[in-house]
């Protein structure tokens, strides 16, 4: 492992595992003391850079790096040495979120504790403290060193355009604070607020409202004390954004196709503005009947009205997420500004209005690149070499950077141009890049997925991944986001230790277009997914260096579900399993619109395409890990299959981890689970 760093050491808690030494001072993980289980503590404790943010007005970025469970807040920009502005230090489960950065750059702002994906649910304690931690907003000045001030209790804040104020919600409510006194209640709402915005002039404040099975956009007139709703409708109101002149508000309107006719070809959405002066609402656009019809969003912000006067959104008319420009002033028909992109992931308008930068997988459906283009049209421009992943493009001023990585560099952040990295660059250079493979579904489905290749002499034994969501896409590099950074790692030292692991981008991942994202019957209609992992789990037992008798499966959440149907419908394939937090019912209550026989039916279709459903045929061993206050994935279905397996003489381990959340807050149970994990292949795979 190489660091390219020159930082202040990092204090960290001392672990159960052996200790990892601070930055600066941590040994090659390639090389301590020649244990592959020791690079896997240190790999996994290597600095992990996120939410990266710029200041509207200056190049400077904010962003949060993650040190074996250790989270602060980093600050660096064009002219200006990456250095962390906060020094927190220990695994103590309390998560740091939500960056920014006033207009000029010179103040920031984040969260501390709570739970960044949940954050009007009940408070994590992952660190087992005997008080919880609450989810507290600090305030900091970017340049100085004093500790940062406490502004209250919430979430969600936003500065003022001067940078004087914060504008932040809790529970419900909208809270104002000026650095003077306390903040202040400002309104109470019925539902959860989210994407607050101040006015230009600072007068207004601008949000979403989600309600129960709909939302509204929202204007608060501060000094009038006077709260209106912006074209209520039946349905969702999101992504709120005020014109360049403060006069209007644009925002998307949709609505889900109910569960009856999933395939409904009618038009489910619209774009739609908002006159603040009289109050009236128009339908600026509406998505014609068809392909594209029903509204999907990327993984970021997915309305823009642009400074030149345009409206930018997503929208998936040629069956791939690309992105249109709607002029206010044209003829209402949008023009895609990213035919060749294949499918974009998230974008950007430059400061000027005049162009967008997006990360997308033009030309390769496993990469990621960040391209520019005028919003007038013309031939994009790729700003990235074929060599790096990049991700999530970030304007500070107007200077642009973005989230970088590659089969070696977890995530950091780098100025695009010329690639400089904006601060901690982790190495790790015995990883080699995993083979991408493409293989066919019984159905003649293509599937896409990379071969980590086991070290040493075969016959090896072998893995399938299987990643969660189900709406992601596993890349041959390291992940952006934190829980599949770490399967990464997780899966390169499972190839050190000789294993040959084949990760599946099964069908209803993203990235490889609508029709394999919504593919038939998959999840609760059918399972067709299972199909894609069923054949790679049989390309991978016909390789002439793997064992087809030692083929093992493991996954997380969607993934943990997959790994469960695996065991309980191929036990004659596959020889063991790791199911983390998976999902072992997929039986819902019933859908108001359907018939009680409907009802019926789809409650039977759910049944069997569960675990459950197969559980007589559960043969082969499996260890089980859940943390008990997951939010995503219920604990009881852990508790469920674990009641179940015992009951029919299955053999099973298991691993429940107290106060932890379903991506695990703290480093220490990622580095438990996973030598838990690998202790129990190296048993049943190994036979040791």
């Amino acid at each position: 492992m190489k660091l390219h760093l020159a930082l202040p050491a990092v204090a960290l808690l001392a672990l159960s595992a052996p200790l990892v030494p601070a930055l600066g001072q941590r040994p090659a993980a390639d090389a301590a003391a020649g244990q592959p289980d020791d690079a896997l503590a240190a790999n996994l404790a290597l600095p992990f850079a996120s939410d990266l943010t710029g200041a509207p007005s200056a190049p400077v970025f904010v962003w949060i790096e993650d040190v074996a469970g250790s989270r602060n807040i980093w600050v660096g920009g064009a002219d200006m040495p990456a250095h962390a502005r906060t020094s927190f230090v220990g695994d103590d489960g309390v998560e740091v979120s939500e960056p920014r950065l006033s207009a000029d750059g010179r103040r920031l702002l984040f969260v501390r504790g709570g739970d960044a994906e949940f954050p009007e649910g009940s408070a994590p304690n992952t660190g087992i403290a005997l008080e919880t931690p609450e989810q507290t907003i600090f305030v900091a000045d970017v340049a100085g060193a004093e500790a940062p001030t406490k502004v209250g209790l919430g979430h969600g804040a936003a500065f003022s355009p001067d940078g004087g104020q914060i504008a932040f919600t809790r529970k419900g409510e909208l809270w104002l604070w000026s650095g003077k006194n306390a903040a202040r209640r400002l309104a109470t709402v019925q539902g959860t607020i989210s994407d607050i915005q101040w006015s230009r002039d600072g007068r207004h404040l601008l949000f979403a409202e989600q309600r129960r099975g709909h939302s509204f956009v929202a204007l608060l007139d501060i000094a009038g004390h006077a709260l209106r709703y912006l074209g209520p409708t039946l349905g969702q109101s999101s992504d709120p954004v005020f014109s360049p002149d403060g006069t209007h508000v644009a925002f998307l309107q949709f609505r889900e196709p109910p569960a009856d006719v999933p395939d409904s070809s009618a038009s489910f959405w619209s774009v739609r503005v908002a006159d603040l002066a009289d109050g009236g609402v128009r339908t600026l656009w509406t998505a014609p009947a068809g392909e594209g019809g029903r509204f999907a969003g990327t993984r970021g912000r997915n309305l823009y009205w642009t400074a030149s006067g345009d409206l930018l959104f997503p929208w998936e008319r040629t069956g791939w997420m690309h992105v249109y420009v709607l002029p206010i002033a044209g003829d209402g028909v949008p023009r895609d500004l990213t035919p060749d992109a294949n499918e974009v992931e998230n974008f950007t308008p430059t400061p000027d209005g005049k162009a967008i930068v997006y990360s997308a997988n033009a030309g390769d459906l496993d990469t990621r690149q960040l391209w520019r283009v005028a919003t007038a049209g013309g031939k994009p421009a790729r700003l990235t070499p074929d060599d790096v992943f990049a991700f999530r493009p970030v304007f500070g001023g107007d200077r642009l950077a973005a989230t970088a990585t590659d089969a070696q560099r977890p995530a950091h952040m780098v100025l695009v141009d010329g690639l400089k990295p904006l601060g901690p660059e982790p190495v790790v250079a015995s990883y080699p890049k995993p083979e991408v493979i493409v293989f066919t579904a019984a159905d003649g489905m293509k599937v896409h997925g990379q071969l980590f290749r086991g070290k040493g002499a075969g016959p090896h034994p072998a893995l399938i991944f299987v990643h969660g969501g189900p709406r992601r896409q596993m890349l041959p590099a390291f992940n952006p986001m934190h829980y599949y950074s770490n399967a990464y790692v997780r899966n390169q030292q499972f190839a050190a230790l000789g294993y040959t692991v084949l990760s599946v981008n099964y069908r209803s991942g993203t990235n490889y277009g609508h029709a394999f994202r919504e593919a038939p019957e998959i999840g609760r209609n059918g399972a067709s997914e299972y199909r894609d992992v069923l054949a790679g789990g049989q390309w991978l037992a016909r390789q002439p260096d793997v064992d087809p008798k030692r083929v093992g499966i493991w996954g997380g959440s969607w993934g943990g579900y997959l790994t469960a149907l695996a065991l309980a419908r191929n036990s004659d394939l596959f020889a063991a399993g790791a199911d983390f937090h998976g999902v072992h019912t997929l039986v819902r209550p019933g859908d108001a619109a359907l018939s009680p026989d409907a009802e019926l039916k789809a409650r039977e279709k759910q049944w069997q395409s569960s675990p459950m459903g197969s559980i007589e045929r559960w043969r082969s061993p499996v260890l089980i890990v859940h943390g008990d206050d997951d939010k995503n994935v219920d604990h009881e279905q852990s508790l469920l299959l674990a009641r179940e397996l015992t009951a029919r003489g299955v053999p099973f381990e298991e691993m429940s981890l107290p106060n932890e959340r379903h991506e695990f807050f703290r480093y220490r149970d990622w580095l438990a689970s996973y030598r838990a994990t690998e202790a129990f292949f190296g048993r049943v795979l190994k036979g040791k």
